[in-house]
């Protein structure tokens, strides 16, 4: 038997980009539980800070309280905890963990079966699991459904139900935020896809829309970025073909944007958690039922050769212009995935980092959003974000990576002395050698 809608005590998993600006936002109606296994990240969210900068700090001090008992007075608020004790009363649990690829790009599905073994261990009888991370179809029911049969001794669509409702978070977009974005929704019977649906209508002022079943909003979720990709990876592919006519990528762009139905994608590196990875989600399952899809795999084979293509753009500009590649001291501007965001995840910088360091070059890189111990950890690389900035006049080429906000009032000029590429065509023209 399903709770009230206003009786719905939420449990989030997960408190990353997606997971913590969810749980702020049912915290304003709902008792939430916010649970993340880091203690660090829970840490620092108790007192009130968000470093992925996706919630404000006095957004998320609003909705915090202290103890289970504050959060029962309250009957709403956000309780952060990384005990799986204060989550147990829950009825209703999101799970918003990664799903990221290995070294090979398979999907990995660990995060999202530990998540499920974990609320296996204290399911009951009319509780409700709701999946929000990227998948292939199918994973939901035929992965992490058996796990929580297994593991709590309960029967599904008997004893338990269960949902899936994508998440759409953008991150750095203060615009489009989690409220703001059409949802998704579906459950595991008819009358849990109207529960869910209307859950998650208390919370999204932009609406829902209710899929027929799950399997339907897991594959609308995986084909909304692998479109994306595929779209990237075509203007990424005219990119390289107008380079090699001698023609302006931009320029081609900016007139063909004038017919009304075209499409405004720029070339680019693309990286981050979702259109660099959840491409191959989708491949890996078309390719468990006998499909080789040619044209997504093609797309990510296309865009995962952009940061070689960038490097080997700037070794031929310099030695074009005579300048030593050897031991040369070459800036990099940016590392994060996308412009005005501290995410590092998957980011494609460093392609054009490690191919420059095969050429023995000295790569400096800077970036005031990244977190340097963050990007060490990951990649192995020294980012400075911080101190004096650096001196143009010392690199023998400046590559602008990504378009912070700060970089565009930089004096970046090109010169006999130094080559400008310019990744994100945001520079002006007559002051770059080249752009995508």
């Amino acid at each position: 038997m399903l709770t009230n809608l206003e009786n719905s005590k939420i449990a989030i998993i997960g408190l990353g980009y997606v997971g913590l600006p969810l749980a702020t936002a049912f915290a304003e109606k709902f008792k939430t539980v916010g649970y993340d296994i880091d203690p660090k990240r829970v840490d620092e969210l108790q007192k009130g800070h968000d470093r992925t900068l996706e919630v404000e700090d006095d957004q998320l001090q609003a909705v915090l309280v202290k103890t289970s008992l504050e959060l029962e007075d309250k009957g709403k608020g956000l309780l952060i905890t990384d005990a799986i004790l204060p989550i147990s009363s829950a009825n209703i649990y999101i799970v918003t963990v990664p799903t990221p690829t290995d070294k090979h790009n398979r999907p990995v599905l660990t995060p999202m079966l530990k998540a499920s073994e974990a609320i296996g261990k204290i399911l009951k009888k009319g509780d409700v699991v709701i999946y929000e991370s990227t998948v292939y179809p199918g994973v939901t029911e035929e992965e992490c459904i058996p796990v929580l049969e297994k593991v709590s001794g309960l029967k599904f669509n008997e004893d338990f139900f269960a949902g899936y409702s994508p998440e759409r978070i953008n991150p750095g977009d203060k615009e489009h935020t989690v409220t703001k974005i059409l949802k998704v929704t579906s459950g595991s019977t008819p009358e849990v896809a109207e529960y869910v649906d209307q859950l998650y209508k208390a919370v999204i002022t932009a609406g829902t829309h209710k899929a027929s079943c799950i399997k339907v909003a897991e594959a609308a979720k995986v084909i909304e970025n692998s479109q994306r990709d595929i779209n990237i990876a075509f203007v990424n592919e005219l990119s390289k073909i107008f380079n090699l006519l001698g023609i302006d990528t931009q320029e081609v762009l900016e007139a063909a944007g004038t017919k009304w139905n075209f499409l405004p994608f720029r070339p680019g590196l693309v990286g981050g958690h979702c259109i660099g990875v959840d491409p191959f989600y989708l491949a890996q399952k078309a390719q468990e039922v006998g499909y080789h899809p040619e044209i997504i795999l093609a797309g990510r084979r296309l865009n995962d050769s952009m940061g070689k293509h960038v490097a080997t753009e700037v070794i031929k500009l310099m030695m074009r212009k005579d300048l030593k590649v050897i031991d040369s001291k070459v800036l990099i501007l940016g590392f994060t995935f996308k412009e005005d965001c501290p995410d590092v995840r998957n980011t494609r910088v460093i392609d054009i980092y490690n191919e420059l360091k095969s050429f023995d070059m000295d790569v400096c890189v800077y970036d005031p959003w990244a977190d340097p111990a963050e990007v060490k950890h990951e990649y192995g690389v020294d980012v400075i974000n911080g101190g004096a900035k650096p001196d143009l006049a010392d690199y023998s080429a400046v590559i602008l990576a990504v378009a912070h906000k700060e970089f565009k009032s930089w004096p970046i000029q090109a010169s006999s002395e130094c080559v400008v590429f310019d990744v994100k065509s945001v520079l002006e023209k007559d002051k770059v050698d080249a752009r995508l």
